[in-house]
């Protein structure tokens, strides 16, 4: 099974769990069963399931012969190259292939110019109007060569402007933006490239992203910040012939394998095994060289031999082209397939299956609780209406003054549950007064006045050190409070659970820790591209404020944006429970004391409310029996896996 195969199985297995979770939500709908925090966020997990993406890095200095390796990869069955692949550098910026279907197939393409801005590229794709776009004639594939062609495109400037734009430039043969005679420099013409392509897989969610050699990535540090942090999978490729230079194993130190980063997901590709295929030497010598190169690199980039795939990118897309069984074997390429299929699919299919249960099972077990609830308190009422058969008007009141205590009883522990929600309210504002974006604001203010007004390194080092320290330690009090809201919340469902009978089950944790890790992996960046003795040697310190705030402050800024929104998600979870059990106990305590008082004027309506109870009751079951078989199929798709053959089967 091909990693298209896969994919593709792995895409329906998505596909089939929205179509469950869709289904639950319309019978919530149609059962009257939903509310407003159920309905969000079932909304929310089908949103996810539909802008999953599974995405894929590939990495290298110039001439490693990525572009080809992504063409045999994923788009072999096209009939040709899709990403021009040539001698020399190909890829000049930063390039993202996906597909979006609100959008017509075209090539995307920011200026070069935009660094003069502080803005990110994350920030420009809100704004299309600064895009040069190109449409894509997916009907011819000569048009649509030529239209890619525009990503390697490049211009001359001089040089002021070339290091004003964030390029490093150096003389000697092995500098990649080198000055010419005349003063200019050739540069990228474009920052970032863009292109929807309707590809089946891209289709499906797959996102890849081609990057650039070492002086291009050096130069955007939101490909070294997050884009390739947090992609699925980083493809690291090497030519067989050379192995690991010096360049090479720079890229792989300062930006893929950083220590303590990630391992997992990072292959090492080591490309072009056919330079090494000599006529004049046995396949047994042949593949004694490969596995010396893979034994050096392994140690050089201190990884596991199993981590490292030599393979031949180029005889791989031809093999595949020509359908040509031998010469794909020879190129290798099934085993790096395999190896990503393995790796990638498993690992992202555990990552969406996690999430969709835990989301799940709290909207499930809520609905179930209120669904208890409801026959509770239906089967209470049926029973005091059964004792009141043959009764004299006297029992009849003395049951109506009985409901009418414990309905007073109820509504005084409610004070104790309004005193809960002041509470609660007070230890929320606590809350964000350390998480809120306000505190980041006053911080981020005082660490650039004191950037700016720094006379010596030590007054810079030391601003930066303090942003972090403040930042994790309002993440730390944060954490405090959370643990503090969850322990009250703990006790007062417990509370209201065995004084009241309320079905509310234990309240949902919620964490902070993974929000210190990334204010830890943007510090330990910062400590080892910004905040070092060689920069601030060699930068003005105008400009080592700028690149902090452009760079660095601004991933601060969004990492504690995310933490927001999260915590205000659940702090409306853990308090919608109990509301809701709350207005239904109220409800069910009303509808006892009107059906017995309705039998205090009228003795004739008591079989008849019976009846009625007893109808409704058989509903309730029904409603409880359908509810469990909703929670079986949802649970027997999140436990599919997709396998290597393609058959889904029980995890």
């Amino acid at each position: 099974m091909t990693l298209a195969q896969h994919f593709a199985a792995y895409s329906e297995w998505r596909a089939d769990l929205s179509e469950v979770l869709e289904k639950f939500a319309l019978w919530l709908v149609e059962n009257e069963l939903t509310d407003a925090q159920t309905d969000r966020r079932i909304t929310h997990l089908l949103d996810k399931l539909r802008e999953d993406r599974l995405h894929v890095a590939f990495v290298a200095e110039f001439s490693r012969g990525k572009s080809e390796l992504i063409n045999a990869l994923f788009f072999a069955n096209y009939g040709n190259r899709i990403l021009p692949s040539t001698a020399g550098r190909t890829t000049m910026c930063p390039t993202e292939l996906m597909f979006d279907r609100s959008r017509p197939p075209s090539i995307e393409l920011l200026p070069i110019e935009s660094r003069e801005s502080n803005a990110s590229i994350s920030e420009y794709k809100r704004f299309p109007d600064e895009w040069e776009t190109i449409p894509l004639d997916t009907t011819s594939a000569e048009a649509m060569q030529e239209a890619l062609r525009h990503v390697s495109d490049v211009i001359r400037i001089d040089c002021a402007t070339a290091e004003k734009f964030g390029f490093a430039l150096a003389d000697g043969d092995s500098a990649l933006f080198r000055v010419d005679a005349d003063g200019t420099v050739e540069i990228p013409r474009w920052r970032h490239a863009v292109i929807n392509f309707p590809h089946p897989l891209l289709a499906q969610g797959l996102v890849i992203l081609d990057t650039p050699g070492l002086n291009a990535i050096g130069t955007e540090p939101e490909l070294t910040l997050s884009l390739l942090p947090n992609a699925h999978a980083v493809l690291f490729i090497l030519a067989a012939d050379t192995g690991v230079t010096q360049s090479d194993l720079t890229v792989w130190r300062e930006h893929i394998g950083t220590p303590g980063g990630r391992k997992k997901g990072r292959i090492v590709v080591l490309n072009k095994i056919d330079s090494l295929w000599d006529e004049l030497k046995s396949e047994a010598e042949i593949d004694a060289e490969i596995a010396r190169q893979i034994d050096t690199c392994a140690w050089t980039l201190e990884l596991p031999e199993g981590q490292i795939f030599p393979v031949s990118a180029q005889k791989g897309l031809v093999a595949k082209i020509n359908d040509d069984p031998e010469l794909l074997k020879r190129s290798r390429l099934t085993d790096l397939e395999r190896a990503l299929s393995e790796e990638l699919i498993p690992a992202k299919q555990e990552i969406v299956r996690d999430s969709t249960e835990s989301e799940f099972a709290d909207c499930y077990l809520r609905t179930r609780s209120l669904l208890e609830s409801r026959l509770a308190n239906l089967r209470e009422q049926v029973a005091e209406l059964t004792e009141l058969r043959g009764k004299n008007k006297g029992v009849v009141e003395y049951m109506m003054g009985k409901v009418r205590v414990e309905k007073e009883e109820f509504e005084s522990g409610l004070q104790r549950y309004y005193a809960v929600r002041s509470v609660f309210s007070q230890l929320t504002n606590k809350l964000f007064a350390h998480l809120g974006l306000d505190s980041l604001r006053l911080l981020t203010t005082a660490t650039r006045e004191a950037m700016l007004n720094a006379t010596f390194s030590k007054t810079l080092t030391t601003a930066m050190a303090h942003f972090f320290d403040v930042a994790r330690g309002n993440l730390i009090r944060s954490e405090s409070e959370v643990t503090e809201i969850l322990a009250m919340m703990e006790a007062i469902y417990r509370k209201f659970s065995v004084e009241h009978g309320l079905k509310l089950g234990a309240p949902i944790a919620f964490s902070l820790i993974r929000y210190e890790k990334e204010i830890d992996r943007l510090d330990e960046w910062c400590s080892t591209h910004i905040n070092t003795v060689f920069q601030l040697l060699i930068q003005e310190k105008g400009h080592l404020t700028q690149r902090f705030f452009e760079e660095v402050a601004i991933l601060v800024r969004k990492t504690f944006e995310h933490a927001n929104r999260d915590a205000e998600s659940w702090l409306k979870a853990i308090m919608a429970p109990m509301e809701i059990q709350i207005r239904e106990h109220q409800i069910q305590l009303k509808r006892r004391l009107e059906s017995i008082k309705r039998i205090h004027q009228a003795t004739d309506t008591l079989e008849e409310r019976i009846a009625e109870l007893v109808s409704v009751e058989d509903k309730l079951v029904s409603q409880m029996q359908a509810l469990n078989r909703v929670g079986q199929n949802i649970h027997h798709v999140l436990q599919q896996t997709v396998s290597l053959d393609g058959v889904r089967s029980a995890a």
